[in-house]
């Protein structure tokens, strides 16, 4: 049996993360990863036959991989930031925030919400995130603080609005525009099943989108969410890793042995440590033991559009709209509406949804046939839980996708199936993956793009936040206590606790 000093189960980007920072360490490495490739959920595609683009097929914005892992692995990479945050349609105007011209922003409150009242309470609000970003940011990288330490470093004011009351509650109280509190809530909603009037996971999922970084900035990956992947394969490569696609891990046994399927033979390996790149789901399978599966909660739908669709709202230019994220039917009521219809079992009427689209800031990831006559579109609904999918995932696929599709297109100037691209062969691109899609085609359990329920990114316990109740197996995925979306931070973790730091 071979023997490693550290095997890591999974090749997705936070196993490739801990392989690199370990095998520059010096250690003998070794990553199993059951797909042809590496990457996980953070590559891009050609998703459409005949259509040269790449997609960022499922994760496909960057914001919590911090630049301090960039730099330490000297990673070939871009993140380009967006000029537009975010535009929400309303009636026939809108509300646009403009990184760049803070007046442009105040005048869009102000037709908006018929005052000056929300705009500030805007910046009080986000200025105290940004606080917040600044000082726990660092903290995510280092061994776990107690409460008490976190609490004093955040202050008393944050501590208690984001991470003791229910956030739907304090954005009740702090704005008064359905329209705002919307915008400021879907944050707390992405890929989490929760009423953020009353649940606490809500507040975790908001505090993950707004610290990544130390800035909180959603940057767009240049050359598409796979150029993160290679990056970090490439750098775990040149530090010495050996990196086996098309193997499967079928066991873990507490002692380090890993039990693995490639080639159609069983084969087995041991090492010091096993670092466990998979959701907690899958260890407690490959470890013998009962699964307890989560529940995802999201539509994702990716299309290329021959052009961007008219907007009502004829002051905006769709450039600007599309370029940042383009919130459709988030308002606070509607959020609250839909979150409703799904947990009593049923495909939500106008299913909330937020697009972007890639290629307005990176046009690298379209062909170069394609530059200037097509566009990337992304849209990832909320209030989609599996659930909701499992009796008969293609029928409610098809009733999902037709109801976002009527629900994008409530807020448009025209429907948004006349600007899908089509392939050679006349099919519209576009292409629609619910959670049971990602626990079938991904293997992630219950389709829960977190691997579970974000945890907060404290412990009076202290360790890293990586263990796994056994001595040699630890935790690299987003399954860890901090992580969630393409971070990286549960893969430098792990390396960490491995190394002694």
């Amino acid at each position: 049996m071979s023997a490693y000093d550290v095997v890591i189960a999974g090749g997705g980007h936070n196993g490739l993360v801990a392989a690199a920072y370990l095998a520059r360490a010096g250690r003998r490495v070794l990553v199993l990863e059951r797909l042809d490739h590496v990457g996980g959920l953070a590559i891009s595609a050609q998703a459409f036959p005949g259509v040269d683009v790449r997609l960022s097929r499922y994760s496909y914005l960057v914001s919590l991989l911090p630049s301090k892992i960039v730099k330490d692995l000297g990673l070939d990479l871009e993140l380009r930031r967006r000029r537009y945050a975010s535009y929400t349609p309303k009636g026939d105007g809108g509300l646009l925030v403009d990184n760049q011209d803070a007046g442009r922003t105040e005048e869009s409150f102000r037709a908006v919400t018929g005052g000056d009242a929300d705009y500030r309470a805007w910046l009080d609000f986000y200025a105290m995130t940004a606080r917040v970003a600044q000082t726990l940011a660092p903290t995510l990288l280092e061994p776990l603080r107690p409460a008490k330490e976190v609490e004093a470093l955040v202050g008393a004011e944050a501590w208690r609005e984001l991470f003791q009351r229910p956030i739907g509650e304090v954005v009740d109280e702090r704005f008064h525009d359905d329209t705002v509190r919307g915008v400021v809530l879907t944050d707390a909603l992405i890929g989490t099943f929760a009423d953020p009037a009353a649940e606490l996971v809500a507040n975790r999922c908001f505090l993950y989108h707004v610290i990544g970084d130390g800035t909180g900035e959603w940057n767009v990956p240049v050359g598409g969410m796979g150029a993160v992947s290679g990056a970090l394969e490439a750098a775990a490569r040149e530090a010495g890793a050996e990196i086996r696609t098309g193997a499967e891990v079928v066991g873990i046994s507490p002692e380090g042995e890993v039990t693995f399927v490639a080639d159609g033979r069983e084969h087995a390996v041991s090492g010091g440590r096993v670092l466990v790149n998979l959701p907690p789901a899958v260890l407690d399978r490959v470890l013998g033991r009962t699964p307890e599966v989560p529940e995802g909660a999201q539509l994702k739908v990716n299309m290329v559009l021959s052009r961007l669709p008219r907007l009502k709202d004829a002051a905006v230019d769709p450039l600007a709209a599309f370029s940042g994220t383009f919130h459709i039917n988030e308002g606070r009521d509607q959020l609250a509406r839909a979150h409703a219809q799904a947990a009593s079992g049923r495909i939500p009427d106008l299913p909330p949804a937020e697009v972007y689209c890639h290629s307005l800031t990176d046009p690298s990831i379209l062909g170069p046939q394609l530059r200037g006559k097509a566009e990337t579109m992304t849209l990832f609904g909320l209030h989609m839980p599996a659930r909701l999918f499992r009796e008969n995932p293609e029928k409610a696929r098809e009733a999902a996708l037709n109801a976002t599709l009527a629900s994008i297109n409530s807020v448009l100037a025209e429907p948004i199936e006349d600007c899908l691209l089509r392939t050679p062969d006349g099919t519209p691109c576009i292409e629609a993956k619910t959670p049971v899609d990602l626990e079938t085609e991904a293997g992630l359990p219950g389709g829960h793009i977190f691997h579970r329920d974000l945890s907060w990114p404290y412990s009076d316990e202290g360790g890293w936040g990586v263990e796994s109740g056994y001595e040699r197996i630890l935790l690299c995925g987003a399954g860890a206590r901090r992580g969630g979306g393409v971070s990286g931070i549960p893969g430098h973790n792990a390396a960490m606790a491995v190394l002694g730091a």
